[in-house]
């Protein structure tokens, strides 16, 4: 059983992925260009992207076609973000590349996770949960956590716990209702998996890929 939903993970994943680089690679961030762009970003976000606020999430590392995808819609209003009202209203596509670019091509760094979540954490995150169909995570992000940057698969190591968990819960509430979080394509391969997880497991999954590297 777990075989097969880490098999099931890797198909929609491939679809998926097909699908947000289809979306993504049409155009080609400049890191020098973004880093004179992100100035604003970086209140938030820290200067190189490692935040240093669990409720804002670390753009170092993430991934460049995610950082521009989830911009966009951020920006088109298909993902509305209260703490980025406006931040973004009147870049163009070009500009969120750029931005992109240069975060993704900033290291992250690791947190320390908690020691008591990381057994349950590592073993959603590696096993999925099969009673309930929550395939692997491990299947889209990766061993240590690093994404699928081509794909569009954001790099989860070494990111905020709170922000994960915060993001997990807005997926899930997203599988039934439109104000959550629905940005993941039509197959819903996020809030489907979301939304068979406890909050226990969405806490020790969060803490165990904050301490990935």
């Amino acid at each position: 059983m777990k075989k097969l939903l880490i098999l099931n993970a890797l198909v929609l994943g491939a679809i998926v992925g097909t699908a947000n680089v289809q979306a993504a690679d049409i155009l080609k961030g400049d890191p020098a260009a973004g880093e004179q762009k992100a100035v604003a970003c970086g209140a938030c976000h820290g200067a190189d992207g490692n935040s240093m606020v669990p409720m804002f999430p670390k753009l170092a590392g993430l991934g460049e076609k995610y950082i521009l995808q989830q911009t966009q819609h951020i920006r088109d209003g298909l993902r509305p973000v209260a703490q980025m009202a406006g931040q973004v209203d009147n870049m163009s596509d070009q500009d969120l590349a750029d931005i992109a670019a240069f975060y993704s091509s900033k290291p992250r760094g690791v947190e320390k996770a908690n020691p008591e979540l990381i057994a349950l954490g590592e073993k959603v995150y590696r096993a999925g949960v099969a009673d309930r169909n929550v395939a692997a995570c491990i299947a889209c992000h990766g061993a240590r956590g690093a994404g699928n940057a081509p794909a569009g698969f954001p790099a989860l190591g070494g990111q905020h716990a709170d922000y994960v968990s915060a993001q997990l819960k807005a997926y899930r509430k997203g599988y039934e209702d439109p104000t959550g979080r629905v940005t993941d394509g039509d197959i819903k391969i996020m809030r489907s998996n979301a939304f068979g997880l406890s909050d226990m497991e969405i806490q020790a999954v969060s803490a165990y890929v904050s301490g990935l590297q």
